[in-house]
């Protein structure tokens, strides 16, 4: 961390160099522990945001007073990742290709911004907080991101930007599913 310190100006100078300094400073504290195994089993958890999906489809089938709300749930935690995956087609930002940044998992595209799966954890996080009445965001959203990190396939632009969409989603869900039940 000292290091990012002194580095200071020159990373204002180069933001995408600053945001190396960090995915080094994040898989140098991770590496070699139990967190690089936990992020590989969120990474497959959240690719392509199938975990969350199973967990709406599960809320629905065992909750059948709400099983609307969960399908509404899964339903706005499908539109978030489909909206994460339409802009980085429109942004095109590779994914971290530095040889100082180790690539721990495989993923489905080179593309980088913003993190799919940080978007559909978030967007799962406030739905189905709000379903269960329970605050989830700062429960699944910090590690979701994090692991992104120590797996060395998104800088920290991405899932920041990732779980802003995520939030934003799943805010316009929960409006049109209030404006449906008046």
């Amino acid at each position: 961390m000292a290091q990012l310190l002194d580095d200071a100006p020159q990373r204002a100078a180069d933001p995408a160099g600053t945001e190396v300094q960090v995915l080094q400073a994040v898989q140098g504290a991770a590496a070699g522990t139990a967190v690089v195994r936990a992020a590989r089993a969120m990474s497959l958890f959240g690719e392509h945001a199938a975990g969350w999906l199973t967990i709406g489809a599960v809320g629905a089938l065992v909750d059948a007073p709400r099983r609307r709300e969960w399908l509404t749930a899964a339903a706005g935690v499908a539109l978030a990742h489909g909206a994460s995956i339409g802009v980085k087609r429109m942004v095109r930002r590779p994914r971290p290709h530095d040889p100082r940044v180790q690539v721990l998992v495989g993923t489905p595209s080179r593309l980088s911004f913003p993190s799919a799966h940080a978007t559909s954890t978030t967007a799962a996080a406030v739905l189905f907080g709000a379903l269960i009445h329970k605050p989830l965001v700062p429960l699944l959203v910090p590690p979701m991101a994090l692991s992104r990190l120590v797996l060395g396939v998104h800088y920290p632009s991405d899932v920041v930007a990732g779980s802003v969409l995520g939030a934003a989603v799943a805010v316009a869900t929960r409006r049109l599913a209030q404006r449906g039940t008046r």
